[in-house]
């Protein structure tokens, strides 16, 4: 009976292990880290585009992205921000003891002509200084045709180097389209919602 339940035991857990190796390697890229993040809260922090500059109230995408995941997402955009306003203000996004951290950053940059290399050193330290309490980082990519400087492919390195997840262009099949975009920049409501679906896609692993 001993030698039984000892065979049970070793195939349960061998079937624990090899559902998490599956896990692993079809929903998780391979760079990622902490996918099993720590901490208590979700945190969209960003510009514009996380604030929801031309949304109609409650219909920015951290708002969108809670009524999609049923749990409470902090929105902790501010219009105008750089990727150096943002760090500066960092302490304040770690004071809510950030479980998972959804980051629109660089805009601002790219628009200010920011160089490529300041606006990635300082995208790197805030995401590196979220990893280092355990926290999951999730960075939206922004890819603009003919102005991008580059900033598409930082991105994508960005998120290598780090193991963040990326969402490699949060403005794909939005911007461009005037039903999708309240004005050039930034989009409606209905933009905003297939925002937060990109971003609840790369979150619903770790939820």
């Amino acid at each position: 009976m001993a030698i039984i339940m000892k065979n049970k035991y070793l195939i349960g857990f061998g079937i624990a292990v090899l559902g998490l190796l599956v896990f692993r390697f079809f929903f998780i890229p391979a760079h990622t880290k902490q996918f099993k993040p720590v901490g208590e809260t979700i945190i969209c922090f960003g510009d514009s585009l996380t604030y929801g500059t031309g949304a109609a109230q409650g219909m920015d995408y951290p708002a969108q992205l809670a009524g999609m995941i049923g749990l409470p997402v902090i929105n902790a955009g501010v219009p105008g921000d750089t990727t150096a306003r943002a760090l500066a203000r960092i302490d304040d996004v770690m004071a809510k003891k950030p479980r998972i951290v959804l980051l629109t950053l660089g805009g601002n940059d790219l628009k200010n002509r920011v160089p490529k290399d300041t606006a990635f050193s300082n995208l790197k330290t805030i995401v590196e200084t979220i990893q280092a309490t355990g926290a999951l980082v999730v960075i939206g990519g922004i890819e603009i045709p003919f102005y991008g400087r580059g900033f598409g492919k930082g991105y994508q390195d960005l998120a290598v180097e780090t193991g963040a997840i990326l969402v490699p262009n949060v403005f794909e099949e939005i911007m461009g389209h005037r039903d999708l975009m309240s004005d050039p920049i930034h989009p409606n409501d209905k933009g905003y919602m297939i925002m937060a679906r990109r971003f609840h896609d790369a979150i619903k692993p770790y939820l």
